[in-house]
């Protein structure tokens, strides 16, 4: 939304640190130390690679973000204390993900990856990318304004029918009302399927927004991941989102076996500002991933409970050894 936009823009800019930007780019860095124990294997599992000059963006894109290389999410790691990564290709490389698996390469065996498929990706594709390391398809559920139930549910339908039988989950992006329309599909998946940030939950709308106890009784009931990333999405309250705490705490007391943490490095702002072209450049959200990682000690206090989010669930969900 433009007003959260806005906000956000002035509200975090001021407090991200800018040293290292002359050598990385304008890709945010961390400011803040990660003042927890962040565990051996950790893994940050929402991030995108942006690399237009070598593999350019679609015609189709909605917007346009700033360029984000496999070199600067490593200095993003290493700062937060972080080994392993999946990447995910945004949506402005349609169903391109050279930058993706480029990104996957550069880690050396600690990446795994979320593609973007469609109906020109063949199977031999899929099994080439199974190779390098992806472990799932991303599928938006509610996209360029078109939030008709009935078309949500028969791209989730075709999605979960294009990974069946490889070991693969379904990534989804969503709004939380299209859940009511997708319940029956959620319980007789025969992959698991990944929300992503917080399941499009907005913390100004509460607890009782339509589609929310859905996706808790998903969560409680085992049949869906959920990644409680983005923060900045949820909550337009920078740079700490205090709004949030409540969303987090309610899917950790669900069922902290169905969670992931991810960063959304490197912030792209998916809305292009009025008087813009989806084509004009768009920059990157500035955001503090050390005082956003900081947070999760506040929605999981025990530090079990956070081995289990950055760890050991991803390590069962993206096959990691």
């Amino acid at each position: 939304m433009i007003n959260r936009r806005d906000l956000l823009l002035a509200s975090v800019a001021a407090g991200v640190a800018m040293q290292d930007q002359a050598a990385f780019g304008k890709a945010s860095q961390p400011k803040m130390k990660v003042d927890f124990d962040v565990p051996a294997h950790a893994c940050d599992c929402h991030t995108h690679i942006h690399l237009p000059e070598k593999y350019p963006f679609f015609a189709g894109r909605v917007y346009t973000p700033e360029p984000a290389s496999p070199e600067e999410m490593a200095a993003l790691h290493k700062a937060l204390g972080i080994e392993r990564v999946v990447i995910v290709t945004p949506s402005v490389y349609g169903a391109d993900n050279r930058a993706t698996l480029e990104g996957m390469k550069f880690r050396n065996g600690t990446a795994r990856g979320v593609a973007v498929i469609d109906d020109k990706t063949s199977e031999s594709d899929l099994d080439e990318m199974g190779k390098a390391g992806i472990k799932g398809i991303r599928v938006n559920l509610a996209t360029g304004g078109t939030n008709d139930p009935s078309i949500g549910r028969k791209r989730l339908e075709a999605a979960i029918d294009r990974v069946k039988g490889r070991g693969w989950h379904v990534q989804v992006y969503t709004i939380l009302p299209l859940l009511k329309n997708i319940t029956d599909v959620l319980a007789s998946s025969p992959v698991p399927v990944v929300f992503d940030h917080f399941g499009g939950a907005e913390a100004d709308k509460g607890l009782e927004q339509p589609g929310w106890a859905e996706l808790v009784e998903a969560v409680k009931s085992g049949k869906i991941y959920v990644k409680i990333s983005g923060a900045y999405r949820l909550s337009n309250k920078a740079p700490d989102y205090p709004d949030a705490v409540p969303f987090a705490k309610a899917l950790i007391a669900a069922n902290p076996d169905r969670l992931v943490w991810g960063s959304d490095w490197p912030h792209p702002d998916s809305v292009t500002p009025p008087g813009k072209k989806p084509t004009d450049l768009t920059p990157l959200y500035q955001i503090d991933d050390g005082r956003v990682l900081n947070q999760l000690a506040v929605w999981a206090p025990d530090a079990a409970t956070r081995k289990k989010i950055l760890v050991d669930n991803p390590a069962r969900l993206y096959g990691f050894a």
